[in-house]
């Protein structure tokens, strides 16, 4: 099995052994980056990768090494410490420019058969928002079994984190892990996944959208009868 980490901080803290935690006791291979230190460019706008295609991206070439390492992926763990009741900037600097990956444009049929984990570690409160800014990216890549672990350390390092809440993290790690290699190689989108893409689907069939999303649903035969997960 094939884990990847994407920290959304470039310090090796609470965060980053929680996910390390997790991915250890997936086991197989890992792979991690950290942001910004291995992306750290900020989204134009410019919509070139919606529009034209992903290689137009002007941040294209420093991108694609992450792009393809989730791709080829089994897990894709998304990692951030809290930051003002959110996910950090860098985690969401590098999240905007996925979005010609999401089911309202190109999906990769690839994300259809993966586990997504999003994890995030706060001082105090904010938890739930900044695992939701890391999970929506996954739903709407079709990514259909996501996994979430929030916990507030009320420490500022990971050292000085309590013995109760290192017993709450070790538990909650070996449950989701679990989990994961139960479900490996047999995850398929629910209901809401394929809803949505349905949703989708009917909008490129009415060909009111962009010419590059239509034209890609039609080579991969989504306007007929094939699905990505199928």
């Amino acid at each position: 099995m094939k884990t990847l980490i994407i920290h959304g901080q470039s310090h090796k803290g609470s965060t980053y052994n929680t996910a390390h935690m997790l991915a250890d006791k997936i086991g197989g291979e890992v792979r991690e980056f950290f942001l910004p230190r291995d992306f750290g460019e900020f989204c134009t706008g410019c919509t070139s990768c919606i529009i034209k295609g992903e290689e137009n991206c002007p941040h294209h070439d420093s991108l694609a090494p992450i792009v393809n390492a989730i791709l080829e992926a089994d897990v894709i763990i998304l990692a951030s410490p809290v930051y003002c009741y959110h996910a950090t900037g860098a985690m969401k600097a590098f999240l905007d420019h996925l979005a010609y990956l999401w089911m309202s444009h190109r999906p990769d049929e690839r994300m259809f058969k993966k586990q997504g984990v999003c994890i995030s570690t706060a001082a105090g409160a904010g938890v739930k928002s900044a695992n939701k800014d890391m999970a929506d990216s996954l739903f709407f890549w079709g990514v259909p079994k996501i996994h979430s672990f929030g916990i507030a350390i009320a420490a500022e390092s990971w050292e000085k984190i309590s013995g109760k809440k290192r017993t709450k993290i070790d538990k909650a790690t070996s449950a989701i892990a679990a989990k994961i290699k139960k479900a490996h190689g047999r995850v398929k989108p629910g209901l809401k996944t394929r809803g949505f893409f349905a949703i989708m689907r009917m909008l490129e069939k009415g060909e009111s959208g962009i010419p590059k999303d239509a034209e890609y649903w039609k080579e991969k035969g989504w306007l007929e009868s094939a699905r990505p997960w199928k």
